[in-house]
């Protein structure tokens, strides 16, 4: 059962998703959370470097879709900035979000990937769906809601027991 908790690959940043370690696990399409994952929680902009990595992704022909608990109402503006389709809210951990993405923009489950810096709502939504985790080093969680903040010590665990 902790193995629901343990994310395919735990990594320091988005910077660190190339092209080339996507397709060494055979990953097509990403689903990308957008809070403390491509920007820091109270931004209303996606900064230059991680937009960057947006564009490499795209230019490389890998499909991308934001995949938020943020309402669309917040999230919208953000994904128009990057040009990126979007689900929100998607009510991670369920898995209904994920779906509802990879079914619309045609998102093979065997080859999608999930990114996010949520054990407890970006990996265990993933593997509810079934597809394929991401987990990268939260962007200034202090900044955060305090219902987020306060399951950070448990993940932390989790992330140590994964590793």
């Amino acid at each position: 059962m902790f193995n629901w908790f343990h994310p395919n690959l735990i990594l320091a940043s988005v910077a660190d998703i190339t092209p080339e370690l996507l397709q060494r696990h055979g990953i097509r399409s990403l689903l990308l959370d957008v809070d403390s994952t491509l920007k820091r929680y109270r931004a209303t902009e996606i900064p230059p470097e991680n937009v960057r990595w947006l564009e490499i992704m795209q230019e490389t022909g890998i499909p991308l879709c934001i995949l938020s608990n943020g309402r669309k109402h917040r999230i919208h503006p953000i994904a128009e900035q990057i040009g990126i389709p979007f689900v929100a809210p998607a009510m991670k951990p369920m898995p209904f979000g994920c779906r509802t993405a990879m079914k619309t923009l045609g998102f093979d489950p065997k080859s999608t990937a999930i990114v996010g810096d949520q054990v407890f709502a970006d990996i265990l939504a993933g593997k509810f769906a079934r597809i394929f985790t991401i987990l990268i080093t939260p962007i200034h969680p202090e900044e955060e809601h305090w219902y987020t903040r306060i399951k950070r010590p448990f993940e932390k665990l989790v992330v140590r027991h994964a590793r």
